[in-house]
């Protein structure tokens, strides 16, 4: 991929030169001297990226007496299978959470302040104990009763048997539990999703690329807790990409290749979060990715069930031959007249004055897109600059290959102060499902924060 992609920064370094030195300097200029680039917001790292992912080899290998779980320790995540043909939800959970507390402990040290950074965040600094465990009894009761099951067996297990709200330095059932809802009852950061097809990638086939932008933690540590679960259940079988201990679905493929990925929209103004009566979309997703065979499928029925999910939200679904963004509006923003769900495709008409100028792509920010929709992009930069930066680079391409991909999503400098980047100082997971050879590859970002450059893992296959 060959761009020329440099920013004129003169002024800005003028001004921060003249105006911080703290007295007068005279300045000499020539107003017919052209200007010329002095730097970039692109990366000077160079990275050969070739179609394929990088195969890691396990450090160690852990396996709970039942072998219903096995926890492989990778370089740069945990690889983990949960055989659900072997044994019940419950059995399952248990064998996850037990082997964890077990084999595992720093993980509670991790993830337990973690959370409450979450907690804080989504009660903007303070919160009452009765309230959260208010929220986790409402949204726990409203889930299938082969979740609930698994669910409570896992956090039985790994909190043993400690219970409350509170930041103690263990990991409670209830803290547990909470673990996996956050999106639903606490809420992510951004993301964005490109997928390409036809002509516009090289072998015709799809590739579909998904950055989760995901609050990292203060001390990165969700870097620390990278995981890929295979979830073996013959038929229902799928591949979640998260971190350690998750069941919901943040992203994830299942066997028949269906991808799906969540991607928050935003709220209106002084709109209020509403949780009773309501559902967990992350665990809704897992249902469907479980029952349908097809991205249309998954697509409809996330729709269909919208209204009575928590918050809006985007969906990116993609099964090699269909692409679609399920724009996910909850009843109280549908009653107010200002937004709907609609399954949007690359053929939806979009917002007026929003440009998608390529064939063949699906872009998805975190706002709705279609045409007369609830509006994230008016006064958001972040989601105007982010597509209008994956049009720019859609352009510039005209056949893509999974290395073009990466060198796209890559060329940015991470971090870069009040700079609206795609691949961005959150990026926590890049993740690019191959349709041609099936191959699922993710940058994960480490203890260390975003890489300008990272590396891409295989992680699985799919048919």
């Amino acid at each position: 991929m060959n761009r020329l992609r440099k920013t004129p920064l003169l002024l800005l370094a003028a001004a921060v030169f003249f105006t911080g030195c703290g007295r007068s300097v005279p300045v000499i200029t020539d107003p017919s001297a052209p200007m010329t680039p002095v730097g970039s917001y692109d990366t000077e790292e160079i990275k050969i990226y070739t179609d394929e992912g990088i195969i890691e080899e396990p450090l160690a290998e852990y396996s709970s007496d039942d072998g219903l779980c096995v926890i492989k320790v990778m370089p740069s995540y945990y690889d983990i299978t949960l055989d659900y043909e072997s044994g019940t939800r419950a059995e399952v959970g248990t064998a996850y959470g037990s082997l964890v507390r077990q084999e595992l402990p720093d993980f509670i040290s991790t993830m337990e302040p973690y959370l409450y950074e979450n907690i804080r965040s989504a009660y903007g600094g303070t919160y009452s104990a009765e309230a959260v465990e208010g929220r986790i009894d409402i949204l726990f009761s409203s889930m299938r009763p082969e979740y609930q099951e698994e669910i409570s067996a896992f956090a039985e297990a790994i909190s043993g048997g400690v219970h409350g709200i509170t930041e103690d330095s263990s990991l409670s059932y209830e803290e547990a539990v909470l673990m996996q809802m956050i999106p639903d009852a606490l809420r992510p950061t951004s993301c964005s999703a490109l997928t390409l097809w036809g002509d516009r990638t090289e072998t015709g086939d799809m590739i579909t690329l998904r950055n989760l932008e995901w609050n990292l933690g203060s001390s990165n540590q969700m870097g620390m807790i990278n995981a890929v679960t295979h979830m073996k259940n013959g038929d229902r079988s799928m591949t979640a990409i998260s971190v350690l201990g998750l069941l919901d679905i943040i992203s994830a493929v299942n066997d028949d290749g269906v991808f799906a990925a969540i991607l928050d929209v935003g709220s209106i103004e002084g709109e209020a979060y509403v949780c009773e009566g309501r559902k967990c979309y992350t665990m809704e997703l897992r249902y469907a990715l479980e029952e349908y065979s097809a991205a249309r499928e998954v697509g409809e029925f996330m729709v269909g069930e919208s209204g009575d999910f928590t918050w809006c939200h985007n969906l990116t679904i993609t099964d090699g031959t269909d692409a679609f963004c399920a724009e996910d509006c909850t009843d109280q923003v549908a009653e107010s007249g200002i937004g709907h769900s609609v399954l949007r495709d690359a053929d939806t008409p979009i917002f007026a004055g929003l440009s998608w100028d390529s064939t063949d792509s699906l872009c998805i920010v975190n706002s709705f897109t279609s045409e007369g929709n609830q509006d994230g992009f008016t006064g958001r930069d972040s989601n105007v600059i982010r597509f209008a930066k994956y049009n720019e680079w859609v352009l510039e391409t005209d056949q893509f290959s999974v290395a073009d991909v990466k060198d796209m999503i890559t060329q940015e400098t991470v971090d870069q102060y009040a700079v609206q980047n795609v691949h961005s100082n959150g990026s926590a997971q890049l993740i690019i499902i191959d349709y041609a050879t099936g191959s699922v590859q993710v940058a994960f970002s480490g203890p260390d924060g975003v890489e300008d450059k990272p590396d891409f893992i295989e992680v699985c296959h799919i048919r």
